[in-house]
């Protein structure tokens, strides 16, 4: 009997502890919020090297004032998820 209520109590303060920093940690994350961002609408896209579809490099100093180039970005796109 008083190794039941033993595992029990153990299993309660445990699952009483590891809500609390759950809970702790959720709220850190909700405060801290999104860092600000360095280029602002308007702004000169700062130089950047990527792969193409080909995995040859593609600068954006390659383009610069020959071209219009247009960036975007699609968050999760073609993840499956």
């Amino acid at each position: 009997m008083r190794k039941r209520l033993a595992i029990l109590v153990s299993l309660t303060l445990f699952t009483l502890v590891s809500g609390a920093g759950y809970r702790l940690r959720a709220q850190q994350t909700q405060r801290e919020g999104p860092p600000e961002p360095t280029v602002k609408v308007g702004d000169e896209a700062p130089d950047f090297t990527l792969l193409d579809q080909n995995r040859k490099p593609v600068s954006l100093h390659d383009y610069r004032g020959k071209k219009t180039v247009a960036l975007a970005f699609y968050v999760f796109a073609f993840t499956g998820g």
